[in-house]
Formats: structure tokens, C-alpha cells, sequence
């Protein structure tokens, strides 16, 4: 990391040789945060016997309200083939339902159900008390301009089909 950098430098876009290069770093940063964080995921899912697959439809469902699987197969970047996968165990476990579309016939609305809000209500209010946890002093603006660069990588790959 460049810790020794002036304020002058950083408010300068960084040309692309140098951007790609740091950029690198932010994706080696996020593979490990990936990792580390799913395994902590994992092993959270014996307390509500959720997979980490049907945590993310619910936390969708929770706050978006009803969806389609195909929505949210692009919103998490997933094939419809898993988040359908997913969705089926949800409504198999009582915690998701499958609604009519009037907007689409073929394609349900996926909905949370109530016993689904008390297990997400419950997974969520464990990790925000971990994240909690997340040290060094962050600010406001640091983490504003985290989610910026995140957006930013993420539209880099805008044209990518995940079916």
C-alpha cells in the first residue's frame, strides 16, 4: 500500500499502467475478504441452518420485497439455474413462497414470509454486530469512496453474462 502518498497525489486519477496495478491489489483484497468472510458464513449456518445461497435470496426478499428469480439472478450476478436452486430451499424450509406475477405469467414472485424474516432478521442483526467489530477509525468519506472504487470495478465487468 502507498501510505506515504500527499494529498495532492491522491486527488489525481492515477494513469492506467499505475491504476491496473493498484486495482490488482483491491481485487487481491477482496478475494481474501471473500473467502475469509464466507467461511465465516459457513460456519454461522449450523445456528439457523441457512447456506450462505439462501441467506442472499433472503437478505433480497427482505430488502427489495418480492422479486423474480431472473432479478434477482442479476442483481447477485448468479445463474437463474442456482438462485432458483436457492429460492426452491428457502420455499421448501417456509421461509420464501412463490406469489403470481400479474407483470409475467411464467415468472413468480418470490416473497419472504414471515418465519424468512425472523431467520434473516436474525442472521443480519449477528454480522452487523460483528462488523462492528471492524477496526481502524473508519470515516464516512473513507468508506463513501470504498463503495465508489468497488462500483466502479464492478462496472468494469457491467457486460458480463453470468448464464
Amino acid at each position: 500500500m502507498h501510505d506515504d502518498l500527499v494529498n495532492d497525489d491522491i486527488e489525481e486519477p492515477l494513469p492506467p499502467d499505475e491504476l491496473g496495478h493498484r486495482v490488482s491489489e483491491v481485487f487481491d483484497l477482496i478475494g481474501a475478504l471473500y473467502r475469509r468472510g464466507l467461511r465465516k458464513l459457513e460456519q454461522s449456518e449450523e445456528v439457523e441452518g441457512v447456506s450462505v445461497g439462501v441467506r442472499s435470496v433472503l437478505v433480497l426478499l427482505h430488502r427489495y420485497g418480492p422479486m423474480t428469480v431472473p432479478q434477482m439472478g442479476r442483481i447477485m450476478a448468479l445463474t437463474r439455474q442456482f438462485v432458483q436452486r436457492m429460492a426452491n430451499e428457502a420455499m421448501e424450509r417456509g421461509w420464501a413462497e412463490a406469489t403470481p406475477n400479474p407483470a409475467h405469467q411464467r415468472s413468480s414472485l418470490i416473497r419472504i414470509t414471515g418465519d424468512g424474516e425472523a431467520v434473516i432478521t436474525a442472521i443480519l442483526a449477528r454480522e452487523h454486530a460483528l462488523n462492528r467489530q471492524v477496526g481502524g477509525g473508519l470515516t464516512e468519506a473513507e468508506l463513501t469512496a470504498c463503495t465508489r472504487v468497488l462500483k466502479e470495478m464492478l462496472r468494469t465487468f457491467d457486460h458480463v453474462d453470468v448464464d
